[in-house]
């Protein structure tokens, strides 16, 4: 059993939907401290797949995701919890698995609840847990089917911050964004992730957030990792024809990257 504290480990993984599995052989390791690192692919290609997958949320058919050295599909009821306020997973629609009547005040309240249980309370206030993600007071007391699509995202965020995860999988994270607010929401990720030593897998297109984040991507194609490296290196000398064709559709992103040294 690796010794390496809330180790995330993905050996060979099989997963899909289908009787053709999108995930067709990804190794993937996750811990806490780990470096952040970035999934990225054509859309389609299973990158949401391999996202659920990795938090349990989509049971393997292939291969083995452990979490501590036991199997993640066969972890017991109150190992399952603590799992799932550990290793905690951004959605791209910002809500799966809310009921979008309630008010934020009431799925803040429960997150600090559930954190408790596990031990992974912060002392956080409701109006703290907003201001991590840039959400004024006044959303408390408003419902979740009310709010935008870029407020649901930053609020999907904040809370799976609430229960000050080991590993966070972040699935399209700020897609609904504007650009300043893209720019302070990756800033602020960072920061958080860095001071909480977290391990940090994105799964994005925006090649633009990647690199703002991870120091490594990896590209997904044909259900496995075909290409990894840093963002600039990836992407200005590119080896795959997979992640040339992501270069050419991304030109302004290239363009930029070529431009950090």
């Amino acid at each position: 059993m690796s010794t390496k504290p809330s180790h995330l480990n993905a050996q060979d993984l099989v997963a899909g939907y289908t009787s053709r599995p999108d995930i067709r052989g990804v190794s993937l390791e996750v811990y806490k401290g780990a470096p952040a690192q970035g999934i990225t692919g054509a859309s389609g290609v299973g990158k949401t797949t391999l996202a659920n997958a990795l938090v349990g949320a989509l049971k393997p058919v292939g291969g083995r995701l452990t979490f501590n050295g036991k199997a993640v599909s066969r972890l017991r009821l109150g190992e399952k919890k603590r799992y799932e306020a550990t290793v905690r997973k951004v959605a791209q629609n910002g809500f799966f698995g809310y009921d979008t009547a309630l008010t934020v005040r009431r799925v803040v309240e429960d997150e600090l609840r559930a954190a408790r249980k596990t031990g992974r309370g912060s002392g956080r206030s409701i109006e703290e847990v907003l201001e991590l993600m840039f959400l004024e007071e006044r959303f408390i007391d408003r419902k979740l089917h009310t709010m935008s699509g870029g407020e649901r995202q930053r609020l999907s965020i904040a809370l799976a911050l609430t229960t000050a995860p080991d590993v966070l999988v972040l699935d399209e994270p700020t897609t609904a964004l504007d650009a300043t607010l893209k720019d302070k929401v990756s800033a602020r990720l960072r920061d958080i992730v860095a001071e909480r030593e977290i391990g940090l897998v994105v799964f994005s297109h925006d090649l633009n957030l990647l690199s703002r984040l991870t120091p490594t991507v990896h590209v997904l194609s044909n259900g496995v990792f075909v290409e990894s490296g840093s963002p600039r290196d990836l992407l200005t000398d590119p080896q795959h024809q997979a992640t040339r064709d992501i270069a050419e559709a991304y030109p302004e992103a290239v363009r930029a990257l070529r431009c950090v040294e």
